[in-house]
């Protein structure tokens, strides 16, 4: 059977801070300079998740995108939307919430409850020139 992806964007806004607690501040600003603002800083992050798989020939779909955006919802805009990454989410209450971080936890969240059979893709936006992409364990 051929295979087939399936794209949903969406948008979240959240704060955080880089910082490795075990680092002294002046290697923490070092390696992470304004992104080690102890105010900490925001972004407003551009989510793409990629779904491949076969086509049901009953439906016509590799998977309905309406259900795809309520599983994003749930498992992404709902508990990382308008949070501070590090003070509010379980996540990275111990892990450096980087760009690459983040992703790799969306598509674990994902992965969680999404069909086995489909592939699982991840691009999270930082900005409009910074980016990563996770395809997964």
């Amino acid at each position: 059977m051929p295979q087939l992806t399936i794209c949903r964007s969406e948008h979240f806004n959240a704060a955080h801070r880089l910082h490795n607690p075990a680092w002294d501040s002046a290697r923490n600003q070092q390696v992470f300079g304004k992104c080690n603002n102890p105010n900490y800083h925001g972004h407003n992050y551009n989510l793409t998740v990629r779904l491949t798989g076969e086509v049901d020939p009953d439906t016509g779909y590799v998977f309905d995108l309406k259900q795809l955006s309520e599983l994003i919802k749930v498992q992404v805009l709902q508990p990382f939307d308008h949070r501070n990454l590090n003070l509010d989410t379980e996540e990275f209450s111990k892990l450096n919430p980087t760009a690459e971080n983040i992703a790799m936890v969306i598509w674990r969240r994902l992965r969680a409850v999404l069909p086995a059979p489909l592939t699982l893709a991840v691009t999270l936006h930082e900005t409009d020139r910074n980016f990563v992409e996770y395809y997964g364990e």
